[in-house]
């Protein structure tokens, strides 16, 4: 297995070297009151992006390229928007129109999204893409079952990148660093050779995500990555992107933004346009922003933002941020913040304890 994993790592890295240059790493965000952060410089400058191509953006410092608009694995599981044969269809145009950066969990539709990516990756596709999948338990053995479960389902030997998933209680940071937890489970899955790097997730609030980052710190621990909402309502209320981001690029941490759109509740707000909500994210310091993509005109729209991207000036971003203070509020459009809707964890506890879904 480790053979074959070596055969396709470095005919992916091979491919790399070949079509791009490594940017240089992404400057420490301003406050959302100041001028605006830029992103990678290599995603800026020159032409737009022609089709079948994405601009790519280093992953912290792993050296890995990947595409800066990366496919939401949930949506893609969606059996009221996608039968499962137009779901492989989307995932492989995503990927034939240059997204290398596929977002999975454990847990999405009780496995149904890995079910499907991992038929779209058959056929040569599994070599061309960097795969992530997310882990709920907090248990080293419990863990490496929902990763063994995972790999089945994705159909391959080795996945890129596994997160833990939904680090949202103040009790998680020291749960998932003890003896016999999760991140001892993840070392000993990296060493077989199962993955590659290592990440944790979190929507709930950012003195969490910082908690983790210190018990890294106690641990000697370097995250390869670090998932977390970054939005136009997020930089004015409980701000990840004020009090984390800055964290994340000092240290050279992998920086994957999530509900750009704020799982659609931003659009609801109407203070902001999808393509306005995608390019703020795109502007921070990045390596993907990741979106949930359930039809193929989404992901073309998503594609033509990304194509097209010029970062915010400095002018442009004050009056969104301007114009966006006010539905902010007390986190009104940002229930995964403010409520337990969208905490699959506290929904489902037995899947931090068993591979059970």
């Amino acid at each position: 297995m480790l053979s074959r994993r070596s055969m396709v790592l470095g005919a992916a890295a091979a491919a790399c070297s070949r079509n791009q240059s490594p940017p240089p790493g992404p400057a420490a965000p301003a406050s959302p009151s100041s001028s605006s952060p830029q992103p990678p410089a290599a995603t800026t400058a020159g032409a737009p992006a022609a089709a079948g191509t994405v601009p790519k953006r280093q992953l912290g410092r792993t050296g890995v390229q990947v595409s800066m608009l990366g496919l939401g694995g949930f949506h893609i599981g969606n059996k009221a928007k996608l039968s499962d044969e137009e779901s492989v269809k989307l995932i492989r145009h995503a990927v034939d129109q240059g997204v290398t950066f596929l977002d999975n969990c454990w847990d999405y539709n009780e496995g149904l999204s890995e079910e499907r990516m991992g038929k779209a990756l058959q056929d040569g596709y599994r070599q061309r893409v960097f795969l992530m999948t997310k882990l709920d338990a907090h248990k080293a053995d419990v863990a490496l079952q929902q990763l063994e479960q995972s790999m089945k389902r994705l159909r391959t030997d080795h996945i890129d990148l596994v997160q833990i998933h939904e680090v949202i209680r103040a009790t998680d940071p020291e749960r998932c660093f003890a003896k016999g937890g999760i991140v001892e489970g993840l070392v000993k899955a990296r060493e077989a050779g199962k993955l590659r790097y290592i990440g944790f997730t979190g929507h709930k609030h950012p003195k969490i995500h910082l908690a983790m980052l210190d018990e890294a710190d106690k641990h000697g621990f370097h995250f390869d990555t670090v998932q977390m909402p970054l939005n136009v309502l997020d930089a004015h209320f409980r701000s990840f992107e004020r009090e984390v981001l800055p964290r994340l690029v000092r240290a050279e941490i992998g920086v994957l933004g999530m509900k750009s759109m704020g799982s659609g509740d931003v659009l609801k707000a109407s203070v902001a346009t999808a393509e306005e909500c995608l390019r703020y994210a795109l502007s921070l310091p990045t390596s993907v922003v990741i979106s949930g993509q359930d039809s193929f005109d989404v992901l073309e729209k998503n594609l033509r933002v990304a194509r097209s991207f010029k970062p915010f000036t400095d002018e442009e971003r004050q009056a969104l941020l301007d114009r966006t203070r006010s539905a902010a509020g007390s986190g009104e459009y940002e229930a995964f913040k403010t409520s337990k809707k969208f905490d699959g964890t506290e929904q489902n506890p037995h899947w931090l304890e068993k591979a059970e879904l």
